[in-house]
């Protein structure tokens, strides 16, 4: 079952953001460019981020620090970090 709260979205240079709260995790998915990649934490805040190539898909590695995660996600992309628009629901993700 998945239970969805929030659901704020950005956009910025072609790059799309979904933050929602769904299945017990906090997740920030980026689109761009016909790719996905997800940041996820639980709900709770206190474990360390998983980087996935999608909200549903395996976990490629483990963050502590938000940024460090932003990273891999642009990476995964192929766009700069400083290009992923972050909602600012998601803003205080990371340990």
């Amino acid at each position: 079952m998945t239970d969805t709260a929030g659901g704020e979205r950005g956009e910025a240079d072609g790059i799309d953001a979904r933050y929602e709260e769904a299945d017990g995790e906090r997740r920030l998915t980026f689109s761009a460019n016909g790719r996905e990649a997800t940041v996820a934490q639980n709900v709770d805040g206190y474990a360390m981020l998983k980087v996935r190539p999608g909200p549903t898909g395996d976990e490629l590695e483990r963050y502590y620090g938000f940024d460090m995660a932003l990273d891999h996600a642009a990476e995964l992309l192929g766009v700069a970090v400083a290009d992923l628009p972050v909602p600012e629901a998601a803003a205080d993700m990371g340990m």
